[in-house]
């Protein structure tokens, strides 16, 4: 089975942001996002605007030193991971971060790279990559017959 892949442009952390708000008003709960991306492509504006799109009204900022910040959003706990200060796969074992993968929540995961020998072989993985000094390039791609469709709804939200 192919990975299904959607290529977009960003002009703006407010597109950006969008995007995510697009994603997030489709997640229901036992998903899982993996952003990849260099420093300042911006990952976290994506999350912010997946936030967004659960409904999630208190600021959203990156958990660099706690690793994990939780939010409540309409579908489900919101678990905002950043891998960043991670250097290993047993780091983040013993952190028990591995844990929130299989919570059942909307777990959304900063650096995602870090955590491919222990991620689950179903999710969206998100690459963000500079265009330009204004523009970012989103590669969103589907592992798994459920992202597909998800993948699928969002396509059919961007077009509208």
């Amino acid at each position: 089975m192919e990975d299904e892949g959607l290529t977009l442009v960003s002009r703006s952390v407010s597109e950006t942001q969008k995007v995510g708000a697009l994603l997030g008003q489709l997640l229901k709960g036992n998903e899982i996002i993996c952003l990849e991306g260099e420093l300042g492509t911006g990952k976290t504006s994506l999350i912010q605007g997946i936030g967004r799109g659960q409904g999630i009204r208190e600021p959203i900022t990156s958990p660099t030193f706690t690793l994990v910040n939780e939010y409540q959003g309409k579908a489900a706990t919101f678990y905002h991971v950043d891998l960043y200060r991670l250097d290993s796969t047993e780091e983040m074992i013993a952190a028990g971060i591995d844990g929130y993968f299989y919570d059942g929540g909307i777990c959304v995961i900063e650096w995602a790279e870090k955590a491919r020998d222990v991620l689950p072989p179903e999710c969206l993985c998100i690459t963000l990559r500079h265009v330009s000094q204004l523009e970012r390039g989103i590669l969103l791609q589907a592992k798994g017959e459920a992202y597909r469709q998800l993948l699928h709804r969002l396509k059919e939200k961007l077009e509208s």
